[in-house]
């Protein structure tokens, strides 16, 4: 467990504020959630007295914070393959496979993207989510950023929230679209089917901008980059303008197999048991190097084998 040991003196300019905002405006590498819980057990002091974090500081006041960083992933390693594009101090990004759930939960206890990062670095135990910045859906694979230290999740996360990190996606929908677009609304659990999401008044804004790489004459091959990073978005989106993802199990059910088509492509689709989407692309800025970076991960070999079956119907 790693020790953090830090001192400093409140500037005339954030006297008078309280003192969890203080801290988060001198030491920004550290979640203002992250202060919080260590001024809460006693972990900081000010004058060598321990505050409350809505108590006011003032110009000239002596802040200690003594603590150490605690396991606050309590899942266990597993040894589950990882397929690692990068990985440096700060980061490590992963092409996820279809199948792997990301987060233990309800009916996914285990074998899921933590268990196998708790295995693949002993240290993300003490990231918040093991270091996930993001996630995608089970049967959604490509590319992810992990955190691998608590600044470095800070940073990330605080980008994430301003939008500053790039994700781009492929499918392949149902139906020819005409043009590319963007599709802007509020996404929200769904009124009936808690499983599901949905376009409601009531949920939170979304928005998902798309270009057509190619028409087939049933389908369309899109490249789909994301404002927001709601829940099931893109699936959401796309079923709202009446063309699922193929392969959507949750979305569009029943509405891929279109009239006319070969039957090598139909037994292609029949046996695409997954939305046919895919993340291939992300860029962001580098937590200690500061600097644009940029990822890429090839299409999988399902989607591959879709695409090729759709040039031959073609």
């Amino acid at each position: 467990m790693e020790k953090i040991e830090l001192e400093t003196v409140v500037p005339k300019e954030l006297g008078g504020e309280r003192l969890d905002l203080v801290l988060s405006k001198l030491f920004p590498k550290y979640s203002r959630s992250k202060i919080q819980s260590w001024i809460k057990v006693g972990e900081v002091t000010v004058n060598n007295s321990n505050y409350k974090q809505r108590n006011a500081v003032n110009c000239g006041d002596i802040i200690k914070i003594n603590t150490t960083l605690r396991n606050v992933v309590k899942d266990q390693a597993e040894p589950i393959d990882l397929n690692v594009i990068h990985e440096d101090n700060e980061t490590i990004i992963i092409n996820k496979p279809a199948g792997l759930v990301v987060h233990p939960g309800a009916g996914n206890q285990a074998h899921t993207l933590v268990n196998a990062l708790l295995n693949f670095d002993k240290k993300l135990e003490s990231i918040p989510r093991a270091g996930i910045i993001h996630r995608l859906d089970k049967d959604t694979t490509g590319i992810m950023i992990i955190a691998r230290t608590i600044e470095s999740h800070t940073f990330l996360v605080e980008e994430l929230r301003q939008r500053n990190i790039k994700r781009n996606y492929r499918a392949i929908i149902c139906g020819q679209l005409v043009a590319g677009g963007t599709i802007e609304n509020k996404i929200g659990r769904h009124p009936t089917r808690r499983t599901k999401m949905a376009v409601t008044s009531k949920g939170k804004l979304a928005t998902t901008h798309f270009k057509i790489i190619k028409k087939y004459q049933h389908y369309t091959y899109l490249d789909i980059q994301l404002d927001t990073g709601r829940t099931h978005q893109i699936r959401v989106h796309m079923n709202s303008i009446k063309h699922p993802i193929i392969g959507d199990p949750l979305y569009g059910k029943n509405t891929f197999i279109k009239k006319g088509i070969q039957a090598s492509l139909r037994e292609c689709i029949k046996n695409f048991r997954r939305q046919a989407l895919h993340a291939y692309n992300l860029e962001f800025t580098h937590p200690s190097q500061r600097k644009m970076v940029h990822y890429k991960a090839g299409l999988p070999n399902d989607m591959k084998k879709l695409i090729k079956a759709l040039e031959i119907d073609d």
